[in-house]
């Protein structure tokens, strides 16, 4: 289980996050939601060691990732995908791939589970990342941090700017993953795609968790959706 403790963080002087606890269990995808500047994409970056943690505590079935150097961070089994997707766009997309490898040691049979849940990424191998289209270059994003094998996922807003066909292809992945019991922390705007995804859905407000529901107990409308998303 991933587990955050009174954690609080921020950039040098300014604090962005307030004492938040949460945790996602194996096998649980738990949606993050919020306005823009709520402090959805700083708690993913303080969980991968990018920002000034200045309380509280993150860990890892037990083991503390606090403290560690953002470079250690994959190595105990999170991967993330970044909102932008961050991408080497001159390299390849073996090149790619097989930076994410790497940070694990991870091998052929994780390439292999990778390209099988991808198929074009297997045709465009040798094509670099930066001349691959819009829903080609997030499947390489999250292609290759599934390239760790990861015990814990996290993806900020992976769907944004998809076409439909795309997201569909996204939303299988998360669901073959939740069956081999990933902990997912997804970060979604779009309502609709987090009452399909999430098992829960965390409303965060000026850097605080302001409510948790469980998704199968809301609906579009719901008050919590208009307090924390809506305009």
């Amino acid at each position: 289980m991933l587990q955050l403790e009174g954690v609080s963080a921020g950039y040098g002087a300014v604090g962005v996050l307030q004492d938040v606890t949460l945790h996602v269990a194996p096998g649980e995808v738990a949606c993050l939601m919020g306005r823009n500047g709520a402090g959805k994409t700083t708690l993913l970056r303080t969980i991968m060691g990018q920002t000034d943690l200045t309380g509280g505590s993150i860990t890892l079935d037990g083991t503390p990732l606090h403290g560690l150097p953002p470079h250690e961070v994959p190595r105990h089994g999170i991967g993330h995908v970044p909102q932008g997707r961050r991408l080497w766009g001159e390299m390849t997309v073996a090149e790619n791939l097989t930076l994410g490898l790497m940070a694990r040691g991870q091998g052929k049979d994780a390439l292999d589970r990778v390209l099988s849940l991808f198929p074009r990424l297997a045709e465009r191998m040798h094509q670099t990342a930066r001349t691959l289209s819009g829903g080609e270059q997030q499947m390489l994003a999250v292609g290759r941090a599934l390239c760790l094998s990861p015990r814990v996922l996290m993806l900020d807003e992976p769907t944004e700017g998809l076409q439909p066909s795309m997201i569909a292809l996204i939303q299988d992945v998360i669901e073959t993953l939740r069956t081999a019991r990933v902990a997912i922390l997804l970060v979604e705007q779009r309502v609709e795609a987090a009452l399909s995804l999430a098992d829960r859905i965390l409303f965060l407000t000026r850097g605080s968790l302001a409510e948790t529901h469980p998704a199968a107990t809301l609906t579009r409308d719901a008050p919590a959706f208009r307090a924390h998303v809506g305009v």
